[in-house]
């Protein structure tokens, strides 16, 4: 029963998702009520509200799903501690394209993504500040595994400033993104041994 009653939750928090950025794509994030947004998804406001705090929450929809593919790619690379940042960068480099290629698994959602927080300060910022707790993570992972602290730090901070500066450079093109977030890196800490 408890999971008929999780698929539930699953199925209706993935309909919001899904009426949100139909609505977003077609009028724009002002433009779109949470109302209206719960009734293209077939729900009630206040399942909207069950599942979301506002409706900038739906565009970061995914975020706790990246942050556990982020991680758990990273635990699994059986990685030691890194003494300096070149090789913690060279450690992160492949969690950060994972994380990539999770965001442009769906190109269409991806594409209203970007054009989401292009077009609005609010969203931008709010997802800068998302960014962070992804570089957080990743510097936990690395102060874990024994690199020592001043290293996580810069490194984090680092492979997330090449995914920013991929993102930029990719245009919002998700076919793009990897090859642009690989370059940021190759600049950054050499090419992988």
């Amino acid at each position: 029963m408890a999971d008929l009653r999780e698929r539930k939750r699953q199925r209706a928090r993935e309909q919001i998702v899904e009426a949100a950025f139909a609505l977003f794509a077609k009028r724009g994030f002002a433009n779109v009520t949470v109302t209206e947004i719960a009734e293209r998804a077939e729900v009630g406001r206040t399942t909207f509200f069950r599942y979301f705090g506002d409706k900038q929450e739906v565009v970061f929809s995914d975020e706790q799903g990246l942050l556990e593919v982020m991680t758990e790619h990273q635990r699994a690379s059986g990685a030691v501690a890194a003494k300096s940042v070149c090789p913690a960068m060279r450690q992160l480099r492949g969690t950060v394209l994972v994380l990539c290629e999770a965001i442009t698994k769906d190109r269409k959602h991806y594409l209203v993504h970007e054009r989401l927080m292009e077009e609005n300060p609010e969203l931008f910022d709010r997802g800068v500040r998302k960014i962070q707790r992804y570089t957080q993570a990743l510097e936990d992972i690395l102060v874990e595994r024994g690199t020592p602290r001043e290293v996580a730090v810069l490194a984090a901070q680092l492979a997330l400033g090449c995914f920013q500066a991929g993102r930029q450079l990719a245009d919002g093109n998700p076919s793009r993104l990897v090859k642009e977030v690989e370059a940021a890196f190759e600049r950054v800490a050499g090419r992988r041994p």
